[in-house]
């Protein structure tokens, strides 16, 4: 007998003939239709079968990806999330992949216009998610660009920007990096730009950091405490003396794992409890690295081009913004993001056994995650990521239970947007400052996202001259937490059957539909994500040996 995955390889064919019997699939309703069940077929697959898919698909559409029939068009709405103007009812104009104009008039809209109308469909910037780790290459079994991309489709992230690990190897040169925005236009379902890495073996060397920012890198990714792979060191406090230095020189971001381990008393007890792996991870590691960066900015001698500046990844500790509001206070160029699993859980909800809940910085208690969301609320902490961690389930120990075994991280990037509405809207009273929160998450997931990563001129905002990024969602609605709907290469979520609004309706990527009411894209229309004036290092020839 046929396997399901034979089974559906066969379904997959005999549509995608009907589909080539509609000839140019993109300019009609009917061959869109048939289109989109070609390609929610393919998401029955394996990423092998996806890609043998996706490449069928390719050879009977015509050079236009994208779910949408028009590349030059009008997306409509009456929530459209402006700068300046708030939430208000909107047309943007898009050609080419770039929004053109703006008219909050839409009683005077030409009647020829082409257009998509989503009715009270929030618009948004396209979101961003600044820390992902995508696995690829060599560790595509834990996660993999199709994967990823894809589950961050639906999830409406437009951009991501891939950490330095936990691909194998790592992103710490300049040929690993040219090997690694290959793989991203081969593969990635969106936008995706690369976080370089930063070890003791590089981090004295300016020119190796130059020649990984100059080919493309967005920005320096380093570990104040063991990264939990060996391919991966964390740099000692010399190296991050070093690594500002030079950073300042270029106008680089610094993004660090800010914690520093040191041996501490564990009680003994089952590994399967959550709590004894939380003592042997307390917030005085988080505050000990804040207090090592804080000094190393102060001390420093270099002059700071624009643009550089120490990020914190993944805050757990609440209690630790007041070293970052004195490190701001005193001038010193320092940012922060938290992660929707430290504002949506604390550790009296996680049952003996469940390291699905397993993560570094831990997630702390009740008053911790109050603490966190509430400088959300009041714009302490700059932005919101995913830190999307994920492994295969033998490394997160499940049939053990074991903690302190386990792999820490939590897989999320799909619910990145609805677990942070959710947790900010839980702390409201009823609808108060709804359109407010709106704007919040355009900031926190749009417009600080892209600055961060230097983007901010062509992503994060809804304005002429900006790339047609956008997500389009229903912060009323419920988004799909099924394990079913679940399209990351291991369907094991914390966020699974949990109720979470803010479904996303579609994701715009470059003008085009990379998702739309279920149905993903399987040919993507993401680009590098690269610095304006910056030549990608695989679009550079290497010079003839």
């Amino acid at each position: 007998m046929f396997s399901n995955r034979y089974l559906m390889m066969a379904v997959a064919a005999n549509v995608l003939v009907a589909a080539v019997l509609y000839g140019n699939l993109s300019q009609t309703e009917k061959g869109q239709q048939v289109l989109a069940q070609v390609k929610e077929t393919a998401s029955f697959l394996s990423e092998q079968g996806m890609a043998q898919i996706r490449g069928m698909m390719s050879s009977v559409t015509t050079s236009q990806c994208g779910l949408f029939p028009y590349t030059d068009y009008a997306i409509i709405s009456n929530r459209v999330v402006l700068p300046g103007h708030g939430v208000v009812p909107a047309a943007i104009y898009i050609s080419q992949g770039t929004i053109t104009k703006i008219s909050t008039n839409l009683k005077a809209l030409p009647t020829t216009l082409k257009s998509m109308h989503f009715g009270n469909a929030v618009i948004s910037p396209g979101f961003i998610d600044v820390h992902a780790h995508l696995n690829e290459p060599g560790r595509e079994a834990w996660e993999g660009l199709t994967t990823g991309t894809t589950a961050a489709a639906k999830g409406g992230i437009t951009t991501v920007i891939d950490m330095p690990l936990n691909s194998f190897p790592t992103t710490t040169t300049l040929e690993r990096l040219r090997q690694k925005q290959e793989l991203a236009r081969e593969k990635s379902m969106i936008n995706i730009g690369h976080w370089a890495g930063i070890t003791p073996e590089n981090a004295h060397d300016e020119a190796a950091l130059k020649a990984l920012w100059d080919g493309g890198a967005l920005g320096f990714k380093a570990f104040m405490a063991p990264s939990g792979i060996d391919d991966f060191q964390h740099i000692s406090e010399a190296d991050l003396k070093a690594a500002i230095g030079t950073l300042k020189g270029f106008g680089a971001p610094l993004c660090l794992h800010a914690e520093i381990v040191t041996d501490v008393h564990v009680p003994r007890d089952s590994p399967r409890m959550y709590w004894t792996y939380m003592a042997g991870r307390p917030s005085v590691f988080e505050m000990e690295a804040l207090k090592m960066i804080t000094l190393a900015l102060g001390q420093d001698p270099h002059d700071t081009k624009p643009g550089f500046r120490v990020h914190i990844a993944h805050l757990g500790c609440s209690e630790c913004m007041k070293v970052i509001k004195f490190a701001q206070e005193q001038g010193l160029p320092i940012t922060v993001e938290t992660c929707p699993h430290y504002l949506s859980f604390s550790a009296r909800q996680i049952a003996e056994g469940d390291t699905r809940f397993k993560c570094a910085p831990p997630i702390r208690g009740e008053d911790n995650r109050e603490g966190l969301v509430n400088h959300v609320l009041d714009g302490s902490i700059d932005l919101i990521a995913s830190d999307h961690s994920p492994a295969p389930p033998s490394m997160k120990e499940f049939e053990s239970g074991d903690f302190q075994k386990a792999w820490g991280g939590i897989s999320g990037i799909q619910y990145l947007v609805p677990a942070t509405w959710t947790a900010l809207r839980r702390a409201r009273q009823g609808d108060e400052k709804f359109n407010e929160d709106l704007l919040l998450m355009s900031k926190i997931l749009a417009s600080e996202p892209a600055k961060l990563a230097g983007l901010g001129d062509k992503k994060g905002r809804i304005a002429p001259g900006y790339d047609a990024d956008l997500t389009v969602w229903m912060p009323e609605d419920d988004a799909d937490t099924s394990a079913a709907g679940n399209l990351h290469k291991h369907p094991i979520s914390v966020y699974e059957n949990m109720v979470l609004k803010g479904q996303v309706v579609a994701t715009v990527v470059n003008g085009f539909g990379q998702y739309h009411k279920g149905v993903v894209d399987y040919v993507g229309c993401g680009m590098l994500a690269l610095r304006t004036g910056v030549t990608a290092a695989a679009d550079v020839k290497e010079p003839k040996k």
